[in-house]
């Protein structure tokens, strides 16, 4: 088994923007909810316990990728690099070995 752990960071910016344009937008509106903005309140809380998270949990063999989440796209290319260097990594160290 291959363990991949990402923590997607976006600023407070983002955020802001991301959740004004669900707003505004009939098709994503479900999307945000009071609790959303009550939680972004305590956006300094969330913070230093994901610092705590990381912190704590990540080891060598399943370390955590922390991602720049600001530009989506961005995300999605580092998540899917990241995913497969690992693969390759974990099948070469399953690769038979050549005796010679």
């Amino acid at each position: 088994m291959t363990l991949f752990k990402f923590w997607i960071h976006i600023s407070k910016e983002e955020q802001l923007a991301r959740f004004k344009e669900r707003e505004l937008d009939p098709r994503k509106q479900h999307k945000i909810t009071e609790e959303d903005w009550r939680n972004r309140e305590r956006w300094d809380d969330y913070q230093e316990a994901v610092n705590d998270m990381v912190t704590h949990t990540s080891t060598a063999r399943t370390p955590w990728t922390l991602v720049s989440g600001n530009d989506k796209k961005y995300a999605r290319i580092q998540i899917l690099e990241t995913i497969c260097a690992g693969l390759e990594e974990t099948l070469m160290s399953l690769a038979p070995v050549d005796i010679q």
